[in-house]
């Protein structure tokens, strides 16, 4: 055997290589090509599931941990926004299915379309969360030692512990030695059988007191304590008093930077793998409008649209984890 007929033999193709452009010199056929690009694409899918599940799990350790820092710091999370990023991400991922349907049928101005807005939907998802991005940053609810919350989030009041049904607030900056409002104070009295001094005999007593039984056939006010009510909420947690503008007020939590760290690390990765969408949807829609894309050949836009449902599927997941905390 010559040499020549040794270099014919290395570069001799399949026959099917001769008829489609499309079909790389290491597959034999157009169908052996499509079968092995799904089968890697879903092996990438998986390595990026073992991703997030990491995050995940950390999210799940943290939250078991600390209940009380993701119930507090949640309510500075946006519901409306992620709620509408939410929205906008099953749209685009309808409009890619449809988008793939369409390169199967050969519908190449209609694949354009779709592509289109599937693009103009991952713009929104990113200009949403840049502004929910911007409001975090301003207000100083960032991760770490980042974490420096602005004194507005507060309006400055400190809530006090709840007495008996009746809640009392004093401004923050009070002197030290000055005195708060303190619940009424329960008479004492003089000697047995002995009734207290509660001013007329209806109405509220002094204090504010409502007046409540008799004692000796004067009227008596309830008891009243000034210890903190039991705790109400899930878990056992107490809701957060709400200032005028809605936003929590009183003592929060210790080491609330731990939320935010969580919430930025996993929103930020998502928005990294939404970016990277974006650059593939933008190739495959300029190859879909030279006429790439056919019944015979539609594995990219497939395979780019198993990707971008990973991405609408993880956001699913993220949005009532982080915003819909109880």
């Amino acid at each position: 055997m010559t040499g020549s007929d040794d270099v014919s033999q290395t570069t001799q193709h399949a026959p099917g290589h001769d008829r489609d452009p499309h079909l790389a010199h290491h597959f034999d056929t157009p169908q052996q090509q499509y079968e092995s690009g799904k089968l890697g694409m879903w092996l990438f899918l998986a390595t990026e599931i073992l991703l997030f599940g990491g995050l995940f799990c950390a999210y799940a350790v943290y939250r078991s941990n600390h209940p009380e820092i993701f119930i507090y710091a949640h309510r500075f999370l946006d519901k409306t926004l992620g709620g509408i990023n939410t929205l906008i991400l099953i749209c685009s991922s309808f409009t890619m299915a449809w988008g793939v349907r369409a390169a199967q049928l050969g519908q190449r101005r209609k694949l354009i379309g779709l592509l289109a807005v599937t693009l103009l939907c991952a713009f929104g998802f990113l200009g949403i969360k840049a502004v929910e991005y911007e409001t975090k940053w301003k207000h100083g609810l960032l991760w770490g030692a980042k974490y420096r919350p602005v004194a507005h989030e507060t309006t400055g009041h400190v809530a006090a512990p709840s007495t008996g049904g009746t809640e009392t607030t004093h401004d923050a900056s009070r002197a030290p030695g000055a005195e708060a409002t303190t619940p009424a104070q329960v008479p004492t009295p003089s000697g047995e059988g002995a009734a207290p001094n509660l001013g007329s005999g209806s109405g509220p007593a002094t204090g504010g007191a409502p007046l409540t039984g008799t004692h000796g056939g004067a009227p008596v006010a309830p008891e009243r304590t000034l210890l903190r009510q039991a705790a109400e909420g899930p878990s056992g947690l107490a809701e957060p008093r709400k200032d005028e503008a809605g936003h929590p007020i009183g003592e929060e939590p210790k080491n609330v930077q731990i939320f935010f760290s969580v919430y930025f690390l996993m929103t930020g990765l998502h928005g990294v793998h939404v970016i990277a969408g974006m650059v593939l949807i933008t190739w495959i829609l300029l190859r879909a409008r030279r006429g790439v894309f056919g019944p015979a050949y539609f594995a990219p836009v497939d395979n780019v649209g198993l990707y971008w449902h990973l991405v609408d599927l993880i956001w699913i997941y993220l949005f009532p984890l982080l915003y819909l905390i109880h």
